[in-house]
């Protein structure tokens, strides 16, 4: 009761860590819980990497104790994302070096940013949930761990779809023993390319329905671009669906994608 009461005076819920984009936060009632197991679902080059990053990126802002473990990138990739991110500047200029003085100046200050509150960086150690485990232990005091992806975690000697669900369910006892909110992308395991709408489902989700059944939250990546030939869908739109709520209704939120910056903003609510 201490703790409703708390919330009604517009405390935030102490188990609950914004992830940083306004809208997703209201369908989620203020953001991710400890103890719950999140899915990011999208197709290939969707954006699901990025906005886990952005996420973790937000929280760890809000000062918030974050973690992003990656198994598709190194750590400096990981760090010139995030600044690409965090300064408005195009991955590639970042990599050529070719900045302007606008460009530099506004990379440096995300990097004063980043430089005392920034999400802990690490490579998903090869071992599957068990070296996880051992890896999310050793921070301190954490609240949000993103993990990308499902995929590099699972390892094993079944059947993929087998070891998948194997580690979809590891996870989930992982997050609610850690106390942490467990944010972990996912490749959608099947998206029909004849079907009207292919917005994801939860039956995209593949690994012998552990996702739909085990995880607290299944949210689907949508950029229409991607499917329509004829060009009609607008450029960077993008709606992150809310497939699954355990504790709280379903809808969508309207975001927009900012390629060249591998950055997420939200539609309804843009950052200055």
């Amino acid at each position: 009761m201490r703790r409703v009461d708390e919330a009604t005076d517009g405390a935030p819920p102490p188990d609950t860590i914004a992830v940083g984009f306004p809208s997703v936060d209201k369908l989620l009632g203020g953001g991710v819980r400890r103890g719950d197991l999140v899915v990011i679902g999208g197709d290939v080059a969707s954006g699901k990497s990025a906005l886990a990053l952005a996420m973790a990126l937000r929280a760890a802002q809000a000062d918030r104790v974050a973690a992003f473990l990656t198994g598709e990138m190194n750590v400096s990739r990981v760090m010139e994302r995030a600044l690409a991110i965090e300064g408005r500047v195009a991955v590639d200029d970042i990599r050529s070096g070719k900045l302007d003085d606008e460009s530099r100046a506004s990379l440096g200050a995300a990097a004063v940013r980043l430089r005392d509150r920034a999400p802990q960086v690490e490579r998903i150690a090869p071992g599957g949930t068990a070296a996880l485990a051992d890896d999310l232990r050793r921070c301190i005091d954490l609240e949000l761990a993103v993990v990308d992806s499902l995929q590099a975690v699972a390892v094993g000697t079944r059947g993929r779809d087998e070891e998948l669900a194997a580690t979809v369910r590891a996870l989930k006892a992982l997050a609610v023993d850690l106390d942490v909110a467990l944010l972990v992308t996912t490749q959608l395991a099947a998206l029909p390319r004849d079907r009207r709408d292919l917005r994801p489902q939860l039956g995209d989700y593949g690994a012998l329905g552990a996702i739909a059944e085990h995880a607290d939250v299944v949210l689907g990546l949508f950029r229409e671009e991607m499917y329509d030939a004829a060009g009609r869908g607008i450029e960077g739109a993008t709606e992150l669906i809310v497939n699954k709520n355990r504790n709280g209704g379903t809808g969508y939120a309207d975001l927009y994608f900012y390629k060249k910056w591998m950055r997420f903003e939200d539609m309804l609510d843009p950052d200055r």
